[in-house]
């Protein structure tokens, strides 16, 4: 022990010198940059990779909502166009007074048997299928004469298969109606199929009656206000319009399950048909899900629309339910149903599911994106997905007038990170390599270095933290003693030196900003020489204490001081609130500028209500100090020239037309007020009451148009 203290303060060599401490170090510090730089590149990696998802994610939904939203704007141009021509309003005429006549006559007995037999045969099973038990006839029937009539003519004994029953022009039976309907139908037929509407129906608007359709289902002729399909959107859609007697109106009603046509997902777009004013009749568009599915499933090519095995989109309605097919139940039927079982989907949701073969309606999706996309809020993460597995979702609202639907687009997160996850575990193979390296090294230098290190990284570390007073002890007599001792002196110099540097940084920060504004300031402290810049639009104004160079006169210069150094002092904190830099004073003139060195918008009407404040700052302090004072103000908007002038004493100043015209509103103007330019007065006519005060003449401007501000 005596000998090597001896050894040490002799100065005689350690056993390890310096260079193979440092060899070691380095082993040790190639081993945790190593570590470093594989978590670095994964975590950046995996950032990337998430952004890049996000933004392929995001632009697929966003390309998918222009579309859908295209596809209603344009079955909403072309319905609104044929309600307004002479071809629907005619047919709805006449076909109103055809089925008028026949309502008059009684239907018979036998039409009435024969309807109910085809009802029996074909439409009951289909609704059993629908309902998931067993209907009643009686519900479904049509009532009235002319609906008993026209069903079975055009329905029960139309010669065609259902799919093709608008085929059918004239059903021979000599009425009015077939007459009208032979004329009108052929018409109305390439109209449907040229617009690709589904079906084309016209509705009374008094009766509710569908005097016309054309692939005469069996809501053809049936009342919407006291029929089977009362209380159904088709009925929705024909009251809604039939009361809006404008020709622009349209009126869409959501998807929702529609009886006659088997049960599936329909939407009704609805306009009225107007004649000298009065609506008498309502054209209505039939609209199934199939043309919004092929958009939102890419014609069921995720792949190719780079979705992957798991990505693909779909919509969401108000009430939670799904308004397109999933991609899982296109792919993998039974695999969709065992995830729904097993997200705890209720039974009698997986089986109407599987009796309609679709989820559209009945499959509830309730994530954090369809919520937040329902509220109108877009935005990208990762959520549990309906699966109940971790998906990255881009979410956002649909802009259609009339319905409300969330529009997600998603890939689950396993397939996402696929390959950082590979990375990861390349990184971890090497990671653990590196790491052995790391502790063999570590067993050698732990007896050299273990001590005095870890007091000297210890003491470096506490001081990084902020004390200023840390200490380490100095063990050895080797480099790393010297250096410990080297560290102890350099933070009493750094200590003494940072207490008169802090003191004097705050001195020049503060005397920094009261002469420039804090951006300029910050430009300037980085090193920038020569500062201009120039603003296309700002609003700047000028401000003087009207006879204060009389007032003046009067007043001790104490007194002269104090007043107006208390009245600029409330002018600068009104400045301040507001958001308005000033210039600089003058002797008893105020100049201020709105719009730089940062631009806000709303430059002109904050500095408007500038001007307002300090017309009242200054009524209120010559009140205060009983004296007669009083401001007046001119404000001009426009272009100006910004920058800092000076080495020694620097001003932030402006130059321009705009500051001149300013400076001339204000010494042309009438105490006590505000006078601005046409520039300010067309920005802020709406907000304030401005006064003409006609054509004042400016130097060097020469006539110019001129605005006082009512107080």
């Amino acid at each position: 022990m005596a000998a090597s203290a001896d050894a040490a303060v002799s100065g005689q060599p350690a056993r390890w010198g310096l260079s193979a401490k440092l060899f070691a170090v380095l082993i040790l510090l190639g081993g945790v940059a190593v570590l470093l730089t594989g978590v670095l590149g994964y975590v950046r990696a995996r950032d990337a990779l998430e952004q890049a998802i996000y933004n392929q994610l995001t632009a697929a939904r966003e390309t998918k909502a222009r579309q859908v939203e295209t596809y209603f704007r344009t079955v909403r141009a072309d319905l609104r166009l044929l309600a307004t021509s002479k071809m629907v309003v005619d047919a709805t005429r006449e076909f109103r007074a055809a089925v008028d006549a026949l309502e008059g006559e009684p239907a018979a007995a036998e039409l009435r048997g024969k309807l109910e037999d085809w009802y029996g045969a074909h439409f009951l099973p289909e609704m059993r299928r629908v309902l998931g038990r067993e209907p009643a006839l009686a519900d479904y029937l049509p009532a009235g004469p002319a609906a008993v009539y026209l069903q079975y003519h055009y329905i029960a004994a139309n010669p065609h298969p259902a799919a093709r029953r608008r085929l059918l022009d004239n059903a021979g039976d000599g009425s009015r109606y077939s007459a009208v309907h032979a004329v009108y139908n052929p018409l109305m037929r390439a109209a449907a199929m040229t617009v690709g509407f589904d079906d084309f129906m016209i509705a009374d608007p008094k009766s509710g009656r569908l005097v016309y359709t054309v692939d005469k289902e069996v809501d053809f002729l049936t009342s919407l206000q006291a029929g089977p399909y009362r209380r159904s959107s088709l009925a929705a859609a024909v009251a809604h319009c039939a009361a809006s007697p404008d020709r622009s109106a349209v009126c869409l009603e959501d998807f929702a399950r529609f009886a006659p046509t088997g049960g599936e997902p329909t939407a009704f777009m609805a306009a009225p048909v107007i004649d000298g004013g009065v609506v008498i009749g309502v054209l209505v568009a039939q609209l199934s899900d199939h043309e919004i599915d092929k958009v939102l499933t890419g014609d069921r090519r995720w792949r190719h629309e780079g979705f992957g095995a798991t990505g693909e989109a779909y919509f969401a309605g108000p009430d939670h339910l799904l308004r397109s097919g999933v991609r899982a139940f296109y792919e993998n039927p039974e695999r969709y149903f065992a995830d729904l079982k097993a997200a705890g989907t209720p039974e009698a949701d997986v089986a109407a599911i599987r009796r309609f073969g679709s989820p559209i309606l009945l499959q509830h999706i309730d994530t954090k994106a369809s919520q937040l996309a329902l509220a109108g809020i877009e935005g990208t993460g990762e959520i549990v997905g309906y699966r109940g597995v971790p998906t990255l979702a881009s979410w956002g609202p649909l802009t259609i007038p009339g319905v409300k639907w969330a529009l997600i687009a998603k890939i689950e997160s396993a397939e996402a990170f696929a390959p950082v996850y590979k990375l990861r575990q390349d990184l971890m193979i090497v990671g653990g390599l590196a790491l052995l390296v790391v502790i063999a090294t570590g067993g050698w230098l732990s007896r050299a270095l273990l001590g005095p290190l870890r007091d000297l990284t210890a003491g470096v570390k506490r001081f990084a933290g902020g004390d200023h007073d840390a200490k380490v002890a100095v063990r050895t007599r080797d480099e790393i003693g010297q250096l410990c001792l080297a560290f102890n002196g350099m933070v009493d110099e750094l200590h003494e030196k940072n207490v008169v540097i802090e003191s004097k940084n705050r001195e020049n920060e503060a005397l920094l900003l009261n002469v420039l504004p804090a951006p300029i300031a910050n430009r300037l402290r980085g090193g920038e020489q020569g500062i201009a810049d120039g603003f296309a639009e700002v609003t700047v104004a000028f401000a003087d204490l009207v006879g204060f160079t009389a007032l003046s006169s009067e007043m001790p210069p104490q007194e002269v001081v104090t007043l107006l150094n208390g009245l600029f002092t409330r002018f600068d904190v009104a400045a301040h609130e507001l958001g308005i830099e000033k210039i600089k004073t003058v002797g008893d003139a105020y100049m201020a500028v709105c719009g730089l060195p940062v631009p806000v918008p709303d430059h002109a009407e904050r500095m408007v209500r500038m001007a307002i404040r300090m017309v009242h700052i200054t009524r209120e302090h010559a009140l205060e100090h009983r004296v007669s004072m009083k401001l007046r103000v001119g404000i001009n908007s426009g272009p100006v020239v910004a920058g800092v002038i000076g080495k020694s004493k620097y001003i932030y100043d402006l130059w321009g037309d705009t500051v001149n015209l300013a400076s001339r509103m204000e010494s042309g103007g009438i105490p006590d007020t505000v006078q601005v330019t046409r520039p300010v007065y067309e920005k802020l006519k709406d907000r304030f009451d401005f006064e003409s005060r006609g054509v004042v003449e400016v130097k060097g401007k020469g006539s110019i148009e001129a605005w006082l501000l009512r107080l």
